[in-house]
């Protein structure tokens, strides 16, 4: 079976690849801020649903039909949930700051979506799924530390994957809870 993952993220490429998956990379050109739902799940599916249709049309569907083994592409999305609100990317340092000011000591949520169409039959099936995260309170020198790597690497300091991509900066382990 061939995988394609709709997605550059750090994380979801490691899950694979430790789970012992082999598979290509395409990323979805879209405008995610065009998409607005009000519920964040309804919003995380809307966006891999879009994602997944993007990669689509950029694929030689009727190769894919031909073949004897089935490709699956894999779409995803994450949001974070704080207060009722729903939060996206930090736009720059100053929001990411604040969004950590506000964890610290208190709690958020994520809330990810995976759709999966498999490229021979057509198929679709996803689901969306969400994690409370509860916090310690994180020092000001953490979240400055954090805050500065995050926008060196990449924005992927907030919650990519639930867990996944939050915690490469080891430091803040000791200042959060999954519940």
């Amino acid at each position: 079976m061939q995988v394609i993952l709709g997605s550059a993220s750090i994380a979801r490429k490691t899950i694979l690849a430790e789970m012992g998956y082999q598979f290509t990379v395409m990323t979805a050109d879209i405008d995610e801020k065009a998409i607005r739902k009000e519920k964040p799940e309804e919003l995380v599916m809307a966006l891999a649903e879009a994602k997944a249709e993007a990669i689509l049309e950029r694929l030689p569907i009727g190769d894919y039909a031909q073949r004897a083994e089935p490709t699956l592409l894999i779409t995803t999305d994450q949001v974070v949930v704080y207060d009722g609100a729903i939060r996206e990317k930090p736009s720059n340092e100053e929001e990411a700051r604040q969004f950590m000011k506000d964890y610290s000591g208190g709690h958020a949520a994520t809330v990810g979506s995976v759709v999966v169409t498999n490229l021979k039959t057509g198929l679709r099936k996803g689901g969306w799924d969400r994690v409370e995260i509860h916090f310690h309170e994180i020092p000001d020198e953490v979240i400055e530390k954090l805050v500065r790597k995050a926008f060196i690497v990449s924005y992927k300091l907030f919650f990519g994957n639930a867990w996944g991509e939050f915690f490469p900066f080891k430091a803040i382990i000791p200042f959060s809870l999954q519940g």
